[in-house]
This record gives structure tokens, sequence and C-alpha cells, in this order.
């Protein structure tokens, strides 16, 4: 029997919560980013609150699918990373409860949310984007002044074609006008030029007034045209200003949804598998009627023959010397025969290439059924492996609120819309296979999936950001800068008069170093990569100055405070080999390009070295005399 625990049910509050919120705002996001492809469709076609809301509605519910896996990622990230900032997270490890015990009750609620994702996808998500397209599709087709392109002919008004070069946004105004009107047909065709005009629609929406200016009115008037008269009425007209009227109905109608039902995304996941089957038959129907009717073009075979006989007329025409036909021709018959085979390469060129992009539609209408039915279920397995990418991530960073989670929940997001829509595209266009095409961004996020999940679970170091620092700074040679403060409780003072004297020595061990070794020269390839070297006089002089520091700092004098701050940081061995184990160092020098930056690396801490080592000099001659000054003071006090 299950037994639902408290700490269970705090976990599901919390991560509820947040989920309700990221939810609502990652439907937002995404809803405003698809807004924009669809604004010129809206603003000023004076549609009504109850179309926009329609329009707004359907867009939601397309989106809700999408938002889900994201709003589960956010979700989840700030819920652990929340419960670690505030330790709660490291309470519930100590108490002897596992990371995956405490993942279990929102694992169900992650596989509740998935299969509310599927059955929103495979229900409600089809009859929403048809409604969406049907509603996208009427709007296009209302307030058609606004929808008259520029240099071809707009034929969305009846009986008229309408030729514009140049229409103002600002005024509305429309120039370089050409009309051909057809109320009679095409023998009474009216042809209008005109050099402005004005397109409104009437307070009824029930028609167009077209107002023109500095124009030609031209038209056949056959429709008066006497019986048994040769000659036709003919009418021409110039004209400053002229209105028209147009029938045209600009109030906001449905479109026909014929065309849109046929698409894959207004399919459920039944209908998609019924409608592959026919798709495919039709396709391999027409695959076969193309090779026949090949067949027969080309080898001139009448649809009534037998195997037997096609065969026969095949090797026949396959024997005919064609060369040897061609020549015993005349000059004159011979350019005739270039000319009409010439011809009807072009025409069954012209012919397969209209076949093959008729193929390609079919092929394409296909693949997009195949994408809609898998794309169902990846989405809905989108929402449980982010949040195994979520929860352990935030189990790991440990911060909360909206401001790392964000931006890793982003940077997730971008990684899996990348290849979710490369995916999608190539397989669309026949790049990839539907499955490679529609899987290859699960097969991404799977492996940082587990990753992730497992190194929650062992508590193991990933964003140590303190770590890769410290990685960054060695492998580029940066150090820190050496911060000595006041100290407020001081328990023993410094010994000066010794430290002094420590201080003396190391001068003079710097002095018979840099005699000894001269660190201007470049040095031996062969000593770094492949001999043993350890510089044991760097370590021992950088041990002494540390301990002669870390007793110092004791002091309240602010002078000697500012010259232990002027010391450097030492690296004791990285200027003699790039690294401190043997065998990869032998592995550096062997690849030429990596040996080459590491030995350059290594001179470069070998002139720092020379540097560092004469401001400690010079920083000990400092100190020194400041402690000589601070003993004679203190005994001329005493005296």
């Amino acid at each position: 029997m299950i037994r639902i625990k408290k700490l269970d049910i705090f976990i599901a509050k919390q991560f509820g919560l947040l989920f309700v919120g990221t939810f609502f705002i990652c439907q937002f996001v995404l809803m405003m980013q698809f807004l924009w492809r669809y604004v010129e469709e809206l603003i000023g076609k004076g549609l009504s609150l109850e179309v926009l809301a329609q329009f707004f509605w359907y867009m939601g519910l397309m989106l809700m699918p999408q938002a889900f896996p994201l709003a589960i990622l956010l979700s989840s990230l700030i819920t652990f990373g929340n419960l670690g900032e505030s330790s709660e997270l490291t309470a519930i490890k100590a108490a002897g409860i596992s990371l995956f015990k405490a993942f279990r009750s929102l694992i169900v609620i992650v596989i509740l949310v998935s299969c509310s994702s599927f059955y929103f996808q495979n229900v409600i998500a089809p009859n929403a984007n048809k409604s969406f397209a049907q509603l996208l599709l009427s709007m296009k087709q209302k307030s058609p002044e606004l929808e008259i392109p520029e240099g071809i002919f707009y034929d969305g008004i009846p009986n008229c074609n309408l030729y514009v070069q140049k229409k103002d946004l600002n005024t509305g105004k429309l120039y370089g006008i050409m009309i051909y009107r057809m109320n009679g047909g095409y023998e009474d065709a009216a042809i209008i030029l005109a050099d402005s005009g004005m397109l409104q629609s009437t307070a009824e929406k029930k028609h167009l007034l077209l107002t023109l200016y500095s124009g030609e009115w031209f038209e056949n008037m056959r429709s008066q045209d006497l019986a048994g008269s040769a000659s036709v009425p003919y009418r021409r007209e110039t004209f400053s200003t002229k209105r028209i009227v147009l029938d045209f109905d600009g109030g906001f109608n449905l479109a026909d949804v014929t065309g849109i039902a046929s698409d894959a995304r207004s399919k459920g996941l039944s209908k998609i598998r019924h409608d592959l089957d026919s798709i495919r038959e039709f396709n391999d129907s027409v695959g076969r009627a193309f090779y026949k009717d090949a067949k027969l073009s080309t080898f001139n075979m009448s649809s009534g023959m037998t195997k037997e006989d096609s065969a026969k007329a095949l090797k026949a025409a396959l024997k005919i010397d064609i060369d040897s036909v061609y020549i015993g021709h005349k000059a004159e018959e011979k350019q005739s025969i270039m000319r009409t085979a010439s011809s009807n390469v072009e025409m069954k060129a012209s012919e397969m290439s209209m076949r093959g992009d008729y193929a390609y539609a079919l092929n394409r209408q296909e693949r997009l059924h195949q994408l809609e039915m898998i794309k169902k279920f990846t989405i809905s397995l989108q929402c449980i492996l982010f949040f195994f990418i979520g929860a352990p991530l935030g189990a790991i960073i440990r911060k909360g609120g909206l401001g790392v989670p964000v931006i890793i929940s982003v940077l997730v997001f971008i990684v899996y819309y990348i290849f979710d829509n490369s995916g999608y595209r190539m397989a669309r266009d026949d790049n990839w296979t539907v499955e490679f095409g529609m899987l290859i961004s699960s097969v991404v996020l799977t492996p940082l999936a587990v990753f992730f999940t497992y190194k929650a679970n062992n508590d193991s170091v990933v964003f140590n950001i303190d770590l890769y620092k410290s990685i960054f700074r060695t492998m580029f040679g940066l150090r820190l800068k050496r911060h000595v403060f006041k100290k407020e409780v001081i328990i023993n003072d410094p010994e000066y008069v010794a430290d002094a004297d420590r201080l003396r020595k190391i001068t003079d061990e710097i002095v018979a170093y840099s005699h000894e070794h001269s660190l201007l020269k470049a040095p031996n390839p062969i000593r770094v990569f492949f001999m043993e070297g350890n510089d044991h006089a760097i370590r021992d002089i950088n041990e002494e100055l540390e301990a002669v520091i870390d007793d110092l700092s004791n002091t309240k004098d602010k002078a000697i405070l500012t010259h232990l701050n002027r010391y450097p940081v030492l690296a004791t061995h990285a200027h003699t080999r790039p690294f401190k184990r043997q065998w990869l160092n032998a592995v550096t020098g062997i690849i030429i390009p990596l040996g080459l930056f590491f030995y350059l690396r290594m001179w470069r801490f070998r002139l720092r070295l020379l540097r560092d080592l004469r401001v400690i000099k010079t920083t000990n001659e400092d100190i020194c005399a400041r402690i000589d000054e601070m003993t004679s003071n203190s005994e001329q006090r005493t005296n």
C-alpha cells in the first residue's frame, strides 16, 4: 500500500504553486512570440472583441503542450533551488532520505502532466488548430483595402482584377492603378487606368467605394451590339475624379475548412494513422502510373501488350543502331530530326520535372503526417526529461528565485529548441529520416538528464564555480592578489627581530638563487617534458616567506601591513614543468601544438618568477627597515 508522507505533500505543494505560476509565464511568453507572426492580420482590420478573444483562446490551446515542458523545467529548478538554498534539502538528506525519495511525489505529478499534454495534443489541439487556421484565413480575407499587394494583380474582389503599382500605408492612397472589370464576362471587360485612388469600405460593409483620380475608362459594349451588325459599340472616357461602387461583403465571415481539415496538425492520432494508409496507397498508385506511362511513352508500347510482347519490343528497341539510321538521312532531314529530338527531350524533361514536384509534394504530405504522429509522443516525453534535468540541477546549484534558474532554463530550452526545430525541418524536407529528426532532441537531452540526476543523487560537485575559476587561473597563469587586513583581536604580537632576520636570510637566498639560475634564458624542452626537475629551492623560500607573513599579519603597524600586501603569491613549480605528473608532461610534449602552448606558458612563469623575486627582495628590505625603525624608537622610549 502506497503511503503519502508529509514530506511528499510539502514538496508537492512547493512545486505545484511554482508550476502554476511558471506555466502562465511560459504560456504568455510563447503566445507573445507566436503573436508577432500574425500582427499584420490583426492591426487595422476592425475586428470585434469576440473575434480577438477566439483568436487568443485557440492560440493558447495550441501552445499549451509546448508550455508544459518549459514550466516543469523552470518550476523544478526553483523548487529544489529554494530547498537547497534554505538548507532544507541538507536536512532531508541528513534524515536518511535519498534524492529519489524526495522526487517521487513530483515524478507522479510530472507523469500526470505528461499524460495531460498528450491528451491536449491528441484531442484538443487538433480542433484548436483547425479553428485557429480557419479564423486566421478569415482575418486575411477581411478589409481587402489593406491586403492589396504592390506590383501584382489582386483578384480578391468579385468580377474585378486590381493592379496597384505603389501604396501608402499611412494615408491608404493607391498609385498607378489598373483595373479589369468583367461584369458581363471577358468580352465586355472594362479597362480603367488611374493615376491614384482610394479604396474604402462602406458603412454597412457590403460594398467597396473606389475613388479614382486623373484616369481613363475603356470599355467594349458588346451587350449593346446590334444583331447582324459588324461593328461593336466602344466607349472611352477621360475623368479627373471617378467613384466606383464594387460589390464586396466586408463583414467578418468564417472561411471554408475544406482545405484546412487535410492538414496533419488538425488531426488526432487515430485519424493520422487512418489517413497515412490512404496516403501511402495513393502515392504508390501514382508511382506505378508514372512508371507505366514512362515505359509506354519511351518504348512506344501499347497498354494492351503482354509481358512477353513488351520484353520483345524492348529487346528490339535496344538492338537498333541509332547512329547508322541517323547517318543515312540527308542534311535537311538530320536538322529536322535534331529539332524533333530536342523538342521531345525538353518536353520529357519538363514533364519529369512536373511529375517530380508532384511526387515530392505527395511524399512531403506523408512525412508531415508521420512527423505529427511522433511529435505527440516526443513533446509528452520532454515533460519527464525536463524534470530530470531541472530538479537535479536545482539540487546541485542550490539557488532559488528567478535569477539563476531562469538563465539555466533558457539555456536548456534553447539547446532543445535548436535540435528539435532543426530535426523537424530536416525530416520535413526529406534530408533526414522522420524518426531521426523527431528523436534527436530527446537523444541529446536524455544523457544530460541521466548525468545530472546521477551527480545530484551522489552529491557530486558539478557547478562549483570556485573550482572552475581555479582551473582557469592555473591554465592561463592568473593569480589572486594578497589581502592582509588589520586584526581586531591580536593574541600574540609578532616577533619583529626574528622575522627581520628571517627576511634577510630569504633575501640572501634569493640573491644566491638568481646567480645560480638564469630565468631569462629559454628552458630546455627535453628537461621540461621528459625529465624530472622540481625546484626545491623556490619551494623552501616560499614556505619560509609565508611563515613570516603569517607572523607579521598580527601587527598593528599600518606600514608593515601595506608592505605585506605587496608580496606576490608564488607558483612554486609552474616555471619548471606544466604538470606535476611526469607521464602527463611526456604526453603533452609529444602533442606538439599542445606542448608549444604549455612551453610558452612555462617560459612566461619563469619571467614572472624573476619579477616576483625582485619584488620580494625590495619588500624585505622595506619591512626590515621599518622593523629597525620601530625597534630604535622602542629603545629610545625605554631609555
